[in-house]
């Protein structure tokens, strides 16, 4: 079977014999459209996209693209190719980054002969000089720009650096738009930002971010995954089953193929809300996990490489996010639709939209100019546990532990007063200035956070045949049902935690299948009065 390939190189993919999942199809009608903008989050597939689209302008199909759907529909002469990569240039010091475009620019030009041609000190000026003496020789190039927004994300908490960058960008862009000498200009970036001439009135770029007919340009669908990733799917089964390859069912594949969907599945790029797509990078990654480890493990791998250095970790540093919002992965999340169509200055960005362009949400709903509001929601089970760590970290101040001295995680081996005891220093890490447990709710919330930043899901509101649990919480051998209350003083805590107790008996709480070797129903009220704020009536319900 094929290798897997993390390079963003299509040559790489051709020459190494790896999986190549054909997106040429896109590519074709892409091409007409001659100056287009595309947002995608981070680890996702931006930059094959653009080097796939740069090979075959310069150097056709014949070399690398046989096998592929364009290879006999490809009619374009070739062209130069100006690649220019913003995350290879420096994001912290402006003249730096200007004298390496500058370099660029200057390599290209001799690369390619251009009579005549001086660099200028600006490279806004470099760009704009050597697109005017292609012009007079009647020469066209192809400019691809990978990241074109990393300057600016990378100083989203340094307001004078981040306005340098952008005036330095704005005029760079202001020179590339509506020249006659440019073929195509593919720019593609995480966020969408205003102020640097891309998205200006007249502009003639298009931004295809959110097109019904792109939506699956980038990222893969369960088709692709079935036809390109058979063989791996059939060794993921195997190994889970414990059974040869050659006995693989299809029925065995489609589960398979759900969980796949559980966890990576879910991004929608689509205007309509009809079109769907995997993480590229998750899929991958979790392929290639079983190839190296020789079990099936659904780890997060997004967040690992892609996700934890983000924007919105950055953003973070400075700002506030509600992090109880995003505990519920199927909870939907509602913003005004001119703040998700419009570009906008990361300084006054929607936060829930910096987090829909960088990956932590997505589209669930369509997008109506007409309609007041759009809705997004968190696409899978990857990015649920992704967003709730990152939250958690913030929340307790990266202080985040359910061990003992010996490593042990005290809900799976802890006796039912070291988990009171856990719970208490759960509660006590609350920065309660900024998290205040005004409410039965926020103390639920609180937990589960803290857990999830641990590793751990803890299920609110769980269903049962006679009622809703608060909160349960799956070990590998232990199910532990909370009963939570809140008081405000030590004789209302007193009268709750009756209360707890007798819910948990006459609704039978935890009493569901699978059974678990140990159940522990544990009902507590935390004291909300100042001198307490502590879990101070509690009851282990046999």
């Amino acid at each position: 079977m094929k290798d897997i390939s993390s390079t963003g190189s299509f040559k790489n993919f051709y020459r190494n014999n790896c999986i190549y999942v054909d997106k040429t199809k896109f590519i074709s009608e892409l091409v007409k459209l001659e100056r287009v903008f595309i947002s995608r989050p981070r680890r996702f597939g931006k930059s094959l996209t653009l080097d796939t689209i740069g090979t075959l302008f310069e150097n056709g199909v014949e070399a690398y693209f046989k096998e592929t759907y364009i290879y006999d529909k490809w009619t374009e002469p070739t062209y130069p190719v100006l690649r220019l990569n913003f995350l290879k240039f420096d994001k912290k010091s402006v003249e730096v980054f200007k004298n390496k475009l500058n370099s660029k620019i200057t390599e290209f030009a001799k690369r390619i002969d251009v009579k005549n041609y001086i660099e200028k000190s600006e490279p806004e000026d470099s760009i704009d000089y050597l697109l005017e003496l292609l012009s007079l020789e009647d020469r066209q190039i192809v400019i691809l720009i990978d990241e074109y927004d990393c300057q600016m994300t990378a100083n989203i908490n340094n307001e004078t650096l981040y306005k340098e960058f952008q005036e330095k960008i704005k005029s760079f862009y202001a020179n590339i738009k509506d020249q006659d000498s440019i073929r195509f200009l593919g720019i593609t970036g995480v966020t969408r930002l205003k102020d640097v001439s891309i998205f200006s009135v007249g502009s003639n770029i298009k931004n295809i971010t959110n097109y019904n007919a792109y939506s699956q340009m980038i990222g893969f669908t369960r088709d692709e995954i079935k036809k390109y990733y058979i063989d791996y799917l059939k060794l993921a089964v195997a190994y889970e089953s414990h059974c040869d390859v050659e006995s693989v069912t299809d029925t065995q594949i489609e589960a398979m193929l759900d969980k796949l969907a559980q966890n990576y599945d879910g991004y929608c790029f689509d205007e309509f809300y009809k079109k769907k797509v995997f993480c590229t990078w998750s899929v991958n990654n979790f392929f290639q996990s079983i190839v190296d480890n020789h079990f099936v493990y659904f780890g997060e791998y997004w967040y690992d490489n892609g996700g934890l250095p983000s924007i919105l970790a950055d953003y973070l540093l400075t700002h506030k996010l509600n992090a109880f919002d995003y505990l519920d992965k199927d909870n939907l999340i509602n913003v005004p639709t001119n703040d998700f169509i419009n570009p906008t200055s990361l300084t006054t960005i929607n936060q829930n939209v910096l987090m829909c362009q960088t990956g932590y949400l997505t589209l669930r709903s369509e997008v109506k100019v007409l309609k007041s509001r759009i809705y997004l929601g968190i696409p899978n089970g990857e990015i649920h546990k992704a967003i709730t760590h990152l939250l958690a970290l913030k929340v307790f101040n990266n202080d985040i532990n359910v061990d003992n001295e010996k490593g042990e995680n005290l809900f799976e081996i802890g006796s039912f007063e070291d988990i009171i005891t856990l719970l208490n220093s759960i509660m006590h890490s609350v920065p309660y200035d900024n998290y205040p447990i005004v409410s039965e709710a926020t103390v639920q919330n609180s937990i589960r956070l803290y857990l999830a930043g641990a590793g751990m899901e803890a299920k609110s509101e769980v269903h049962e045949a006679k009622g809703r649990a608060d909160l349960i919480l799956e070990t590998d051998n232990r199910r532990i049902v909370f009963e939570l209350k809140f008081a405000q003083n030590d004789e209302e805590a007193k009268i709750k935690l009756k209360e707890a107790v007798e819910q948990i008996k006459s609704r039978d709480y935890g009493n569901i299948l699978p059974v678990k070797k140990e159940l522990i129903r544990i009902a507590a009220v935390f004291n909300a009065d100042t001198k307490v704020r502590a879990f101070k009536e509690f009851e282990n319900v046999m």
